[in-house]
């Protein structure tokens, strides 16, 4: 396993990243393929062995039975200061907007995640998607006093726009708060909507060496399109049959998909490896560690040979030639239309 600094943080992380949305109690959440328990546990003491350290949950996963999963489990099967845990908070829903604060929120979500997990601090903790209802100084201000207090060591955003991100670390910055050390966003082979604003904000590449880059982390979820590039035409899983959430993902653009996937399948019968090691292997190309959601041992090995594998620069162009652009689904796209007119930028006709 390969590490790397999360970003400008001080945080070590291994280049995979852990995605534990398949742990918790399947009656407790909007998933019925999750793990129970001791299940869950076997695939992290799996993915230790194999050099991850890095390990990523929320508040809203399984009604919270995966935060008390992940911390249970990794108090069991290691020291605390061996492994990087990163959790995340939701924006309040409409009917909390009038009983209570954006920074109260932010507090008691904090306190309630670092008492599911089990923990006296959380390593890496994440606005789960842009907090439209909050003033983002509050937000900023709140999550500042939680790294202050020694309860969150760095603190992260997902599900954002690039302008949001930048204005965050603005105010942060101007008052001499924590900033935003890593962006979550949805970036894979079949969803690569990022590399227009937010990878050259993060980055500065080989194509554009002299860009405004910050050197924030992108930690993608949803690094294999939910399993749809591990998997070769006709095969299928219990995520894939089961799971609504990503149907409504990527079912609508699954014909444009198909001819990207077929690339991968045919890359990896070339090269002698799995779909998920070439997947993986772009995706390590362009970001710091990716979200890999694991719910099986072969998931675990396949991410981690993925950080051996190197692509040509021939073989990733071959990749991702046949792209179309798409629209933004999930979280984002529900974000489209609560973007305040007076922060859109002009048009000159």
């Amino acid at each position: 396993m390969k590490y790397t600094k999360l970003g400008q943080s001080d945080l070590t992380v291994s280049r995979v990243c852990m995605g534990c949305m398949g742990f918790g109690v399947a009656e407790q959440g909007m998933h019925k393929w999750t793990l129970p328990y001791e299940d869950s546990k076997a695939i992290m003491a799996y993915g230790l062995e194999k050099g991850i350290n890095f390990f990523d949950t929320a508040m809203a996963y399984q009604g919270g039975t995966g935060e008390e999963f992940v911390g249970r489990a990794l108090r069991e099967l290691i020291g605390r200061d061996k492994v990087v845990i990163a959790t995340k908070y939701s924006p309040r829903m409409p009917q909390q907007l009038s009983e209570i604060g954006g920074g109260a929120w932010i507090r008691q979500c904090l306190d309630n995640s670092l008492k599911r997990l089990g923990t006296d601090y959380i390593d890496l903790y994440i606005m789960h998607s842009w907090d439209y209802a909050t003033p983002i100084e509050e937000s900023m201000e709140a999550l500042n006093e939680a790294v202050v207090s020694g309860k969150v060591r760095s603190i992260g955003v997902s599900n954002c726009y690039a302008w949001q991100l930048a204005q965050a670390n603005a105010v942060a910055e101007k008052n001499g708060w924590a900033k935003f050390v890593s962006v979550q966003g949805h970036f894979n082979l079949l969803a690569r909507e990022e590399e227009r604003e937010m990878a050259p904000f993060c980055y500065a590449t080989e194509m554009a060496p002299f860009c405004y880059a910050t050197g924030v982390a992108m930690t993608p979820y949803s690094a294999l399109a939910s399993g749809r590039l591990s998997k070769h035409p006709g095969e299928t899983s219990k995520r894939l049959e089961l799971d609504a959430y990503a149907k409504g993902k990527y079912d609508a653009t699954a014909e444009a998909d198909g001819a990207v996937i077929a690339r991968v399948a045919e890359l990896a019968d070339r090269r002698g490896v799995s779909m998920t090691e070439v997947s993986l292997a772009w995706l390590l190309t362009k970001v710091t560690a990716p979200v890999v959601g694991a719910t099986k041992p072969h998931h675990v090995d396949g991410a981690v040979a993925a950080t051996e594998l190197t692509l040509t620069a021939e073989e990733i162009a071959y990749l991702e030639e046949p792209y179309v652009p798409h629209a933004l689904v999930g979280v984002m796209a529900g974000s489209v239309g609560r973007i305040p007119v007076k922060n859109v930028w002009p048009v000159n006709n």
